[in-house]
């Protein structure tokens, strides 16, 4: 996620550079922003569309005030992050950094893994849930906002994590672009101005995050080998820093992006390689198929897979259209 983080130690890399491109820093979280802001919006506006649809306009600011406590939360976690990165260094840093990587990797893949399973069936539970909560009270509705949209925060901010050391704030303008246009796309959504296929989306983002993860954790062995907590430093995979240069916006890219290293030891690839053969094997899996839905009203059956599938493509504009 960012060309400082695999720069481990001088003794774990045989280049040098400042720090991850500007560019590299943008993009990276952009992204991120986007896919997460995207998902958090999503859920915004389902609890909106509920809301406006069922009369119940005076429990928006509830919402609203969940929404922005999920927010503040978020940019606190961020900001811890990089305020540690700051104020800690050397080993202590370095050990710090690895134990969050492996943190990050591990909540990040269960998101990602549990999003495709239950991107069918969110907006019906969200909907649900909101029912319950307005039935108990406001403070019900705000805690359902904060911790709908707070998953989707603290997921982003973790993600930051192999940012932390670039002391800059790029990371932070191009997570917040991405937001803001995600932001921007859901309410066009809603709005019924713009329609995306929101499965091929979440399906290719997806991906992105599953390699960038694998990155995160390459990253997070790197640095606990740094620090003696696992074995294997000195045992280098392969050394391709030769290959091309580096220190050029492509090879910055690559870096700040995927946290590659050009001199990844035997442990660090291993683990790159068996995630993403097993995570990427679990997300992209065939869906089972569902038994056919029996006929209803003289239409023809229709099976609960394509159902789901068609509601993943364009959810908030027919569930929140008037």
């Amino acid at each position: 996620m960012t060309g400082a983080a695999h720069l481990l130690t001088s003794a774990q890399t045989t280049f040098t550079a400042a720090g991850p491109s500007i560019g590299a820093q943008v993009f990276g979280s952009g992204l991120i922003g986007l896919r997460e802001g995207l998902e958090a919006s999503m859920v915004v506006m389902i609890l909106v569309a509920f809301l406006v649809k069922s009369g119940r306009r005076e429990a928006l600011k509830w919402v609203w005030l969940g929404v922005g406590a999920a927010v503040a939360m978020t940019i606190g976690i961020f900001l811890s992050i990089q305020i540690g990165a700051y104020t800690i260094k050397d080993l202590d840093a370095e050990a710090v950094a690895g134990v969050a990587s492996l943190v990050a990797v591990v909540i990040v893949t269960s998101m990602v893994l549990w999003m495709r399973k239950a991107s069918g069936s969110l907006s019906s539970e969200l909907r649900a849930g909101m029912s319950r909560a307005l039935d108990t009270g406001p403070l019900a509705v705000l805690v359902l906002a904060f911790l709908a949209v707070g998953r989707e925060g603290a997921e982003t901010a973790l993600f930051m994590v192999g940012y932390a050391e670039a002391e800059t704030t790029w990371p932070l303008v191009g997570l917040l672009t991405g937001v803001v246009v995600a932001a921007a796309i859901a309410y066009g959504m809603y709005a019924g101005a713009v329609r995306i296929n929101l499965h091929k989306f979440f399906r290719y983002t997806g991906i992105f995050l599953i390699i960038v993860a694998a990155g995160i954790l390459s990253y997070g062995i790197g640095a606990l080998q740094t620090v003696g907590w696992l074995p294997g430093l000195g045992a280098r995979a392969f050394d391709i820093t030769a290959w091309f240069d580096w220190s050029s916006w492509y090879g910055s890219l690559i870096q700040g992006v995927f946290n590659v290293t050009p001199t990844p030891t035997l442990l660090q690839l291993a683990a790159w390689l068996t995630y993403l053969a097993v995570i990427l094997g679990l997300f992209l899996r065939p869906a089972p198929t569902l038994p056919a839905r029996p006929r209803q009203n003289g239409q023809p059956p229709q099976s609960p897979e394509s159902s789901s599938s068609s509601s993943q493509s364009t959810p908030i504009t027919e569930r929140s259209t008037t």
